[in-house]
């Protein structure tokens, strides 16, 4: 009972504002920066135009990509949002559009994945239904809802737990052979980064590479549990700010690094975030009502809904383990699970066309169809080198050659070993159909 009271206090004990909407302003800040250099960097063109091909994640292959002037539309509806969501000007709406709109896009092709835009679209999710826009926003300043000083407190861990559970399974997935013994990949990438200025030099040692490895994996087991508590929660921050920005500074892994520095934030007190608002000019807006104290009127079922967003944080990323074979050869269970830059994998694939009526066949090089990323990503991915054996099927059928079979010879490296082949070169492919299933015609890596 005791410990039911505290967490019933925890949980729903009124709390300022004040960190909630700080969150907001810097996340739709941040997504309204990201989607304007991705606009800038020509990557709309790259990965949504140029392409003839997309690849789809299982159970979403109705998601299609739109015409070529809707995909610039969509872009916009995400740049506009994202600043409605900054703003908090008609907050709801633009909340729900920006999840819409960035949860589409990336839907259109599986080889865009990326785990931060799968962080985007979760914590977008949730602040479609968090009150972040009942004060320090034009909705409050204006009336458009009614101003509060205080949320439940839940709304605001809801969002501390995500990032902790980013950072914990980040850290889990490092507790691996590779990572820990022969300290790969970074034994293979920081020497690549030899040129850099001032460390450049240091990069070449296997010991630096050894000594980043364990730090990296220290330091994502630990960090949630110093950023909750205030007293380590300063020097936390200092190890957050300093480890993303050597990330970023060492890798090209875009703005990432800047959304997650920013969102730790959240966890500094109240206190903290009421004075970067008046710092920065942005004054709380009063109860009209004026009750300074309002509870807002939450559905009773939106605790329940948060809680099994959670429970499903925490249960899918293991769902691996419930595939045989070693994880970073097969894949199976690889994606929505935190594994962030863990591998250093490529692979070679070459495709085999068969008119099944004569006996001939055609070598097909998936240049001709695919752009550089897709390539890359579909020859060591076992799902998107099924999708694309059944597009040439249909591709073959088109040029007059029924019921085609496909079969593909594929070679892969896995952190620098000998290649090694992926796939059983003699099934077709066409006979295989894309599910949850184990699957069996991927060679084991023994």
């Amino acid at each position: 009972m005791i410990y039911s009271n505290r967490l019933h206090k925890t949980l729903f004990s009124q709390t300022s504002i004040a960190p909630l909407a700080m969150f907001r302003v810097l996340f739709g800040t941040l997504m309204l920066f990201s989607t304007l250099r991705f606009w800038s960097n020509g990557w709309i063109e790259t990965q949504y135009i140029a392409p003839g091909f997309f690849f789809k994640y299982y159970g979403f292959h109705w998601v299609v990509c739109p015409p070529d002037w809707a995909v610039y539309v969509l872009f916009g509806l995400m740049a506009i949002s994202s600043a409605g969501i900054a703003l908090g000007l008609f907050y709801r709406f633009f909340a729900a559009l920006f999840f819409l709109s960035f949860t589409y896009v990336e839907l259109i092709d599986v080889s865009n994945y990326l785990n931060h835009y799968y962080f985007v679209s979760l914590i977008a999710l949730l602040l479609v239904f968090l009150p972040a826009h009942r004060n320090y926003s034009l909705d409050a300043r204006f009336a458009f809802t009614k101003p509060q000083a205080t949320v439940a407190a839940f709304t605001i861990q809801i969002i501390k737990l995500q990032l902790s559970i980013v950072y914990f399974y980040a850290g889990v997935a490092k507790l691996n052979y590779d990572w820990l013994v022969h300290a790969l990949p970074l034994k293979m990438w920081l020497p690549a980064q030899a040129h850099l200025p001032v460390m450049g030099d240091w990069l070449t040692y296997e010991w630096v590479a050894y000594a980043f490895s364990w730090a990296g994996a220290a330091y994502d087991l630990s960090i949630p549990f110093l950023l909750w508590n205030k007293r380590t929660r300063p020097y936390a921050f200092f190890a957050v700010i300093a480890f993303h920005l050597t990330t970023w500074w060492l890798f090209p892994i875009g703005v990432f690094p800047w959304v997650m520095i920013f969102s730790t934030l959240i966890f500094f007190s109240p206190h903290w975030h009421q004075s970067a608002f008046t710092f920065l000019g942005i004054p709380l807006s009063r109860d009209f009502a004026g009750n300074k104290q309002h509870t807002p009127s939450l559905s009773r079922l939106l605790p329940l809904a948060l809680s099994a967003f959670i429970a499903f944080q925490l249960l899918f990323p293991w769902r691996y383990l419930l595939y045989p074979g070693k994880l970073f050869w097969t894949e199976q269970g690889y994606r929505f699970s935190w594994r962030v830059m863990l591998m250093e994998k490529a692979g070679y694939a070459v495709f085999k066309v068969t008119d099944p009526r004569t006996g001939t066949y055609t070598e097909v090089d998936p240049e001709e169809y695919l752009s550089v990323n897709q390539v890359k990503q579909m020859a060591t991915q076992p799902d998107l080198i099924l999708q694309f054996a059944h597009f040439l099927k249909k591709e073959y059928e088109r040029k007059g050659i029924a019921d085609a079979e496909v079969r593909a010879n594929v070679y892969v490296t896995l952190n620098g070993r000998p290649n090694k082949l992926f796939i059983d070169p003699t099934l077709d492919l066409c006979t295989v159909k894309d599910g949850l299933a184990p699957k069996n015609w991927i060679l084991p890596d023994a």
